[in-house]
C-alpha cells in the first residue's frame, strides 16, 4: 500500500492527512505528519519484508 500526504483547508487552517487506503490520520502540523508517514512507510516496508522471509521458510519442507 502506499502512504500519502494530502493538505487540507478546514476553517481556515491547513491540516495535512497521511492517507494509506480508504483510512488516514489528520495532523495540525506538517512535522508530525511526514513523521508519522516515514515511520507508517518503514514499518509497512518491515512487514512485507518479514511476510516473504515467513513465505520462504513455509515453502521448505523438513528432511
Amino acid at each position: 500500500m502506499d502512504v500519502q500526504i494530502e493538505t487540507l483547508e478546514q476553517r481556515g487552517r491547513a491540516l495535512w492527512q497521511v492517507r494509506m487506503g480508504r483510512r488516514g490520520v489528520t495532523f495540525q502540523e506538517e512535522l508530525a505528519a511526514r513523521t508519522f508517514a516515514a515511520q507508517l512507510h518503514q514499518r509497512l516496508h518491515w512487514l512485507s519484508e518479514q511476510a516473504a522471509a515467513e513465505s520462504d521458510d513455509g515453502d521448505r519442507q523438513p528432511v
